[in-house]
C-alpha cells in the first residue's frame, strides 16, 4: 500500500470522526434545555406552588399516605427519580455494550423523556402527583440517556482530543440553555401582552423544553454510529441481552475491582458531584423561598450561569491543556467551596448579590463537569465504555439523590433553606481531598490506555 493511500485513509478516518463529534455535540444542545429550563428554573418553584395548593392546613401533602411538607416535595421527587435511575443505568449500560446498539437505546430514552417533559403542560391546579410522576419519568430518561451519550466519547475522540471535545459539548449545551432561557424570559415577563396567565406561561416553557429535546435529538441519532465491542454479538436480541443484564453487571463490578484507581476517581467524583447536582436542582428553590427573589430574577440569574458556563467550559478546557485536567478540576473545587460558603450569607431580596453568586457558579460549573467527563474517559478499558459510563452516571446523577434528600430533610426539620445549603460545602471539600489522592497517570496506564503528555 502506498504512503499516499495510507495518508488518504487517515484523513478520511479523521474526517468521519469529526463528523461524529459534531453530531455528538447536538445531544448536549438538545437535552440541556430540560436541565436548565425545567430542573433549574421553572419546575421547582412551580411544582412547589402546586403542592402548596394541595396541602392541608398544616402545610403537608400526603403522597401514598406519607406526610410530606409541601416545600420538600420537589426535592424528594428529584431524589426518587435518581434512585430509580440507579436501578436502570447498569442494565442499560450492559445492554448497550452487549448488543452494540447504543443509538436505539439513546433514542428511546430521549423521546420518552421528551414526551414526559412536554406533558408538563397539563400540570396545574393541585395536580402535584402528576407533576411528581412526570418529573420522575423525565429525569430517569435524562440520566440514562446521558450515560449512553457520554459512553460515545472515548469512541469518537482520540485521547489527546477528549478534553477539547468534551468541553465543546458542554459549551454547546450551555449555549442552547441560554438561548431558550432568553425566549422563556420574554414569554414569562411579558405574559400579559401575550394574553396568557403567569401559570400558563410557565407550563408553555416546561412543555417547549420537551419539544426542543425531541426535535434536536434527531441530529445525533443520524450522525452517531453503533460499534460492536468485544463482548457484543450481532445476532443477540435485546431481550436476551436484557435477561443477562444482572449477570453482566456483576461481571462489570468484578472487572472494576481490578482497576482500583478508576474506582478511587469515581468515589471522589461521587462526592463532589453530589454537591454540584444539588446546587443545579435546588438553586431556584433557595432563591425564591429563602431569598424572596421573583421568577424573573431567577431566570436572569440562570441565564447568566448559562452564558458564563459556556465560556468557562472553553476556558477551563484551555487551562487543562496547559496545567492538566486533574489540577484544573482541583482548582475548580476550591472555587466551588468558596462560592457556596459565600452563598450561605447572601442577604434576602438582594438580586445583585445573587447575580454575583450566579456568575461565580457559572465560571466553574461547565469546566468542572466537562473535564471530569473527559478525565474519566481515559480510565475506561476499551470495549467497555457503556458499562463503565453507567458506573460514572451512578456517580454523576444516580447517587446524587443524597444531596437533594439531605436538602429536603434539612428543610423538613428546620424550615430553613440556609441550613440545607450550608451542608454542600462538605461535599466539595471532601471531594477535593479524595481527588487529590488519585494518581491519574498510573490509573490511565492501569486501564490499558495511552497516557497523554499532559493530564
Amino acid at each position: 500500500m502506498s504512503a499516499q493511500a495510507v495518508v488518504g485513509g487517515v484523513d478520511e478516518e479523521a474526517a468521519a470522526r469529526r463528523r461524529e463529534q459534531r453530531g455528538w455535540y447536538w445531544y448536549d444542545w438538545a437535552n440541556s434545555v430540560y436541565s436548565t429550563s425545567v430542573l433549574t428554573v421553572f419546575l421547582g418553584p412551580y411544582l412547589t406552588s402546586v403542592a402548596k395548593a394541595a396541602a392541608d392546613p398544616d402545610g403537608f401533602v400526603h403522597p401514598l399516605g406519607i406526610p410530606v411538607r409541601a416545600g420538600s416535595f420537589f426535592a424528594y421527587s428529584v431524589s426518587a427519580s435518581l434512585l430509580l435511575a440507579v436501578l436502570a443505568m447498569p442494565v442499560a449500560g450492559a445492554l448497550a455494550d452487549r448488543t452494540g446498539r447504543k443509538k436505539p437505546l439513546l433514542g428511546g430514552c430521549a423521546y420518552t423523556g421528551a414526551a414526559a417533559t412536554a406533558g408538563m403542560f397539563f400540570l396545574g391546579g393541585d395536580r402535584y402527583l402528576l407533576g411528581g410522576a412526570l418529573l420522575i419519568i423525565a429525569n430517569v430518561c435524562f440520566v440514562v440517556s446521558m450515560m449512553l451519550y457520554n459512553s460515545f466519547l472515548p469512541q469518537i475522540a482520540e485521547p489527546d482530543e477528549r478534553d477539547a471535545v468534551s468541553s465543546r459539548g458542554w459549551a454547546f449545551g450551555y449555549a442552547a440553555g441560554g438561548l431558550v432561557l432568553v425566549v422563556d424570559l420574554a414569554l414569562y415577563a411579558g405574559h400579559d401582552s401575550f394574553g396568557v396567565s403567569e401559570g400558563t406561561a410557565v407550563r408553555i416553557c416546561l412543555a417547549s423544553a420537551g419539544l426542543w429535546w425531541g426535535a434536536f435529538s434527531l441530529i445525533p441519532l443520524r450522525r452517531l454510529r453503533d460499534r460492536r465491542g468485544a463482548g457484543s454479538s450481532a445476532r443477540e436480541e435485546p431481550g436476551a441481552a436484557l435477561g443477562q443484564g444482572r449477570r453482566q453487571l456483576r461481571e462489570t463490578l468484578r472487572d472494576m475491582r481490578r482497576h482500583p484507581l478508576t474506582l478511587a476517581f469515581l468515589l471522589a467524583y461521587l462526592v463532589y458531584n453530589d454537591g454540584v447536582q444539588t446546587v443545579i436542582s435546588q438553586a431556584s428553590i433557595y432563591g425564591s423561598e429563602e431569598l424572596g427573589l421573583d421568577q424573573t430574577t431567577l431566570i436572569i440569574a440562570v441565564l447568566l450561569v448559562q452564558v458564563l458556563a459556556a465560556a468557562g467550559a472553553l476556558a477551563m478546557g484551555r487551562m487543562a491543556r496547559r496545567y492538566g485536567a486533574h489540577r484544573t478540576i482541583l482548582g475548580s473545587l476550591v472555587a466551588w467551596t468558596v462560592t457556596l460558603a459565600a452563598g450561605f450569607f447572601l442577604p434576602a431580596k438582594a438580586p445583585v448579590w445573587f447575580f454575583a453568586l450566579a456568575a461565580a457558579i457559572g465560571l466553574v460549573l461547565g469546566g468542572s463537569q466537562a473535564l471530569s467527563r473527559s478525565l474519566f474517559s481515559h480510565l475506561v478499558p476499551r470495549g467497555k465504555e457503556a458499562e463503565y459510563f453507567s458506573a460514572y452516571e451512578l456517580s454523576d446523577r444516580g447517587v446524587s439523590w443524597l444531596g437533594p434528600l439531605v436538602f429536603g430533610v434539612a428543610y423538613q426539620l428546620t424550615g430553613s433553606y440556609r441550613d440545607a445549603i450550608v451542608s454542600l460545602v462538605v461535599f466539595f471539600a471532601v471531594g477535593f481531598v479524595l481527588l487529590a489522592r488519585v494518581p491519574v497517570r498510573r490509573a490511565i496506564a492501569a486501564a490499558g490506555n495511552p497516557v497523554p503528555d499532559r493530564i
